[in-house]
């Protein structure tokens, strides 16, 4: 009886041996089960309070604002096309993940697709948020006080995992990320975005982590910003900012009030290494607010396509027809902050000079809000960048390194 019981299971094992796998030209082919979305929500119009999965290849159409509540998660697959319609926000006190892939991206836009149509991502209160392969277009639509909203907001002690997307022609900051947030920000394309004010990336309130890989173009403010907070506590902003091509920021803020390439003030610490800093107002900018002991920073690259820029457009905080003449090579390191110019760094001196040879590049400082960027800012073979980063963080400088880490755009 024995003997009958164990020929029995061995068949059963047997059996479900050759039903996972099957032999094909002298090879294993195995068969994995399909695993069905949690909570596939339909395609069409969606708005309130909802969770589960935004499927791949359908389209959403949000109507009103999206809830997604705590406890609950809201996930985007591969393919999946968000319209948002009525200067509709996702509000997000759960978890927020939207899964692209390089082949099919996850994309959030407007109906309208113009800059500012719409209220972005409000994760102040959520528990997790992992953005991978995402588009995400043309939000900074008004609040109920008339403020341009922010993109993407975090305001608690979360992990925050943002990854080769696009954060594209906001009105305001790209990326805010506030109250100690855990951050990986890699490999993203952030331009064109802010009307007269709004960083790219803005750190705050002892948030840590690291910024690497990114490209930064025609930011209104600072392209990646670092500051602790003006009542300064135990848990200091410290943040690795490397490999970062940073072109045509801080221009749209005015004289009043010019953003950087990379800025850090106070209190806040950081390693600045490896970045690629062109046609900024500013450079790197270290307040005095900071603290010398703070920062560490070294082999970045500043290079400018003129020797001046005569600012006297209406797209700045300037009074039309008041012309103010920016001389770009001064301010790498602006006069009165703490920065000064490093050994390692590769500083331009003149446009024949310092040049890190961009595959193609329009020489902008000034743009619009929402303008479009036909340039191409991975590197010319010969380039000053290559071979000449700090090897803790990378061999090369900027975002399109030689080895194949850096960004994928």
């Amino acid at each position: 009886m024995k003997t009958k019981q164990i020929s029995f299971w061995l068949a059963a094992v047997a059996l479900v041996a050759s039903m996972s796998s099957c032999s094909k030209k002298g090879g294993t082919t195995s068969i994995k089960p399909v695993i069905q979305p949690s909570h596939p929500i339909a395609a069409g119009n969606i708005s309130g309070s909802i969770k589960g999965t935004l499927l791949t290849g359908s389209t959403y159409t949000v109507t009103a604002d999206i809830n997604v509540n705590k406890g609950d998660t809201l996930l985007a697959q591969p393919g999946a096309i968000i319209i948002v319609k009525n200067n509709s926000q996702f509000k997000i006190q759960g978890v927020f993940q939207s899964l692209g892939t390089q082949a099919s991206p996850v994309s959030f836009n407007s109906d309208s697709n113009n800059p500012g149509t719409w209220g972005g991502f409000a994760c102040d209160s959520a528990q997790e948020v992992t953005i991978k392969w995402t588009k995400i277009l043309n939000t900074g639509g008004a609040d109920n006080t008339g403020s341009a909203r922010k993109t993407l907001v975090v305001d608690r002690p979360i992990t925050v995992d943002i990854e080769d997307s696009w954060v594209e022609n906001g009105r305001n900051d790209g990326l805010a990320l506030f109250g100690g947030a855990k951050i990986t920000i890699l490999r993203n394309t952030i331009q064109s975005g802010g009307s007269n004010d709004g960083e790219a990336i803005d750190i705050k309130t002892g948030s840590t982590g690291k910024v690497a890989y990114n490209v930064i173009f025609s930011q209104a403010g600072t392209g990646i910003k670092l500051e602790t907070d003006a009542v300064l506590t135990a848990d200091l902003t410290n943040v690795d900012v490397y490999n970062n091509t940073i072109v045509a920021c801080g221009w749209r803020r005015g004289a009043a009030a010019p953003g950087s390439g990379v800025s850090l003030g106070l209190s806040a610490k950081g390693n600045v290494y490896n970045n690629i800093i062109v046609n900024c107002y500013h450079g790197l900018e270290i307040f005095q607010s900071d603290g010398a002991n703070n920062v560490n920073y070294g082999s970045n690259l500043f290079y400018s396509t003129a020797d001046f820029f005569v600012d006297n457009t209406p797209l700045t905080m300037t009074p039309p027809g008041t012309a103010i003449t920016v001389s770009l090579r001064e301010d790498y390191y602006p006069a009165g902050a703490l920065g000064v110019v490093q050994s390692t760094d590769i500083i331009s001196t003149g446009t024949s000079t310092g040049d890190p040879m961009f595959k193609s590049f329009d020489g902008s400082f000034l743009n619009p809000n929402g303008a479009p960027n036909s340039n191409d800012f991975h590197l010319q073979a010969g380039s000053p960048a290559i071979g000449h980063g700090n090897t803790a963080y990378n061999a090369d400088m900027g975002a399109y390194t030689s080895d194949g880490k850096g960004n994928l755009h």
